[in-house]
Order: C-alpha cells, then sequence, then structure tokens
C-alpha cells in the first residue's frame, strides 16, 4: 500500500448479533461496552435527515439501554455499504472523533471501478469544492476547493474493470467517488459521478481505530458486488 504497510484487522462474525431497525436487522461486526461496528447495508441512510425514510438510527433503541446514546461516529453515503462506528458512551465518542478529526483512523475501502489505473499503486492529490444547482449538488473537483488524499491499490482486474482498495487520508463528502471518476475510472453503479445500475460498488471494507483497547472490524462483500468482485480478485480477496 502507498505511504505505509497494510495492516491487519481482527475479522468479527457478522451473525453473532444485529440492530433491529423495525425493517431490517443490520448485523454487528464489533461490540464492546464502548462501541457497536454495524454492518450498514447499501441503500440504508445512516439518519433521516430532512427527508425523512428508514435510517441506522431508527434501530439504536436496541443497541443500548442507557439513557443517552448511541451516537453516530461518522457518516456513510446512503448507498455505500460497510463498517459504521457508533459509540455507546459519550466519552467513547469524543474520543472516536478525535481519531477521525486528526486522520488517526484507519479507513480501508473496496471499489469496483470502470477501467482502472495503468499502475498497481498510487494516491491522488485532489482538491473537492461542493457545487449546488437547482436539481441537487455535487461534489467536483476544483483547485479552490479543500484538500483531499485518497492511496489506492489494485487488488485484481477482470473484464474492463478493476478492484482498487483504497485508503482515504481526509475525509471530504464523496471523496472516493469523484476521485475515482475524476482519473478516468468511475466506481461501477455510481449514478452521480459515473453510470448507474446495479448499486454503487463501493464497501467500507474495514475500520481501525488505535485507541485503548482497539476497535477493530471487516465488512464482508455485500450481495450485489459479488459478482464483480469474484471477476476481478484472486480465489483469497473474494469475501
Amino acid at each position: 500500500m502507498a505511504g505505509g504497510a497494510s495492516l491487519a484487522f481482527a475479522r468479527f462474525p457478522p451473525d453473532r448479533a444485529s440492530c433491529d431497525t423495525g425493517r431490517m436487522a443490520i448485523p454487528e461486526l464489533f461490540r464492546d461496552a464502548r462501541f457497536v461496528v454495524l454492518d450498514k447495508p447499501a441503500g440504508l441512510k445512516v439518519h433521516a435527515g430532512p427527508g425523512g425514510g428508514p435510517s441506522v438510527e431508527d434501530g439504536f433503541a436496541a443497541l443500548s439501554r442507557r439513557r443517552d446514546g448511541p451516537w453516530l461516529v461518522h457518516r456513510l453515503d446512503a448507498d455505500t455499504a460497510g463498517c459504521l462506528v457508533v459509540a455507546l458512551r459519550k466519552a467513547a465518542l469524543v474520543a472516536a472523533q478525535a481519531e477521525f478529526a486528526g486522520g488517526r483512523a484507519v479507513k480501508t475501502y473496496w471499489a469496483v471501478v470502470v477501467g482502472g489505473p495503468a499502475g498497481e499503486e498510487g494516491r491522488i492529490e485532489m482538491r473537492l469544492r461542493k457545487v449546488v444547482a437547482p436539481g441537487g449538488w455535487r461534489m467536483v473537483a476544483d483547485a479552490a476547493g479543500e484538500a483531499a488524499l485518497t492511496e489506492w491499490r489494485v487488488l485484481g482486474r477482470g473484464g474492463g474493470r478493476t478492484l482498487l482498495e483504497l485508503r482515504p487520508r481526509t475525509g471530504r463528502t464523496h471523496q472516493i467517488r469523484v476521485h475515482c471518476a475524476a482519473s478516468g475510472w468511475p466506481i461501477l453503479g455510481d449514478g452521480l459521478y459515473g453510470t448507474a445500475g446495479g448499486g454503487l460498488h463501493l464497501l467500507a471494507r474495514a475500520i481501525r481505530l488505535d485507541l485503548v483497547p482497539p476497535v477493530a472490524a471487516i465488512a464482508p462483500v455485500p450481495p450485489h458486488m459479488r459478482a464483480a468482485v469474484a471477476a476481478c480478485a484472486p480465489q483469497g480477496e473474494r469475501s
């Protein structure tokens, strides 16, 4: 991996427990007295927002019996699947958010992209800016925007597509999606920055917070990504 050695993550069985939103059960990948790491499904918002609708927060009452909390430590796009960290205690929330704000949270994503880079690993440094229009908003590459850095390496190729491991070193909105699209290889199924169809092939594959004790989890490949991942990945990188 460009910029540092690959880290090992503890694997937790996704069927050991779940967060019940009333509409679906979201598997837990990790739990201790401080945190739960959920395996968020693609298509589910993390919170309802102004538009309402079902969200991960609908199941928070099932995660803890404490009077305060739980709290989302960070966000994932509705169409992104995978590791979502939830704090069960206020002190844990503050500690985890400090890790994210300080760039110390190790976030690993998998994406299947259309085409792919010429090399085997590298980094994308591209400033991003939010553009609002009557039909909605999107992020664009702009020299006047906020600094954004994503490291990547190729895990496999096949059928005109590439499976990438990506490590965002900054946390800009839609960072990975825009960086991939602007580099000439949009994420498969990205209707905003590429071509829609089949669902967004972006997975928050792993998370690690080097707290004491550490928090670490790996999310399995979701159903809508399995065929594309299998077509690109070596045998040992498909689950």
